[in-house]
């Protein structure tokens, strides 16, 4: 069992930087690949960002490249989600999951099956 509690989201001005954590407790080892999906009212959910934690490398979704950037701290189990550049579209609420994933499902287009998942922290931009 992995328990993940997102917190950091709140109001942000357009243009500012914002960060989220999301800290994990319980079986760590099992999960390898980590991420962070976001989801508007009456929209898809949308994976923007992913981590594989063996080698640390990252996948990022188109309309958060160059803005987002996804981290890990092994010594507190925690992963962040930094915003720069906040724009009024990444409006939404986001959400950390965890999954055990070869590298190559390691990807945000895969995050919104994986099977652990927070309760999920708002984000919202104004202009």
């Amino acid at each position: 069992q992995v328990d993940l509690v997102e917190s950091g989201g709140g109001s942000g001005q357009a243009g500012g930087p914002l960060r989220l954590s999301c800290v994990a407790s319980g079986v760590i080892s099992s999960f390898s690949c980590m991420g962070w999906f976001r989801q508007v009212p009456g929209k898809e959910r949308e994976g923007v960002a992913s981590l594989y934690i063996a080698d640390g490398s990252t996948d990022y979704a188109e309309s958060v490249k160059g803005r987002f950037t996804i981290s890990h701290d092994n010594t507190e189990n925690t992963f962040y989600l930094q915003i720069d550049s906040l724009q009024v579209e990444d409006t939404a609420m986001y959400y950390c999951a965890a999954a055990r994933r070869a590298k190559k499902y390691c990807v945000p287009r895969q995050l919104q099956a994986f099977e652990y998942r927070g309760q999920g922290t708002q984000v919202t931009a104004s202009s």
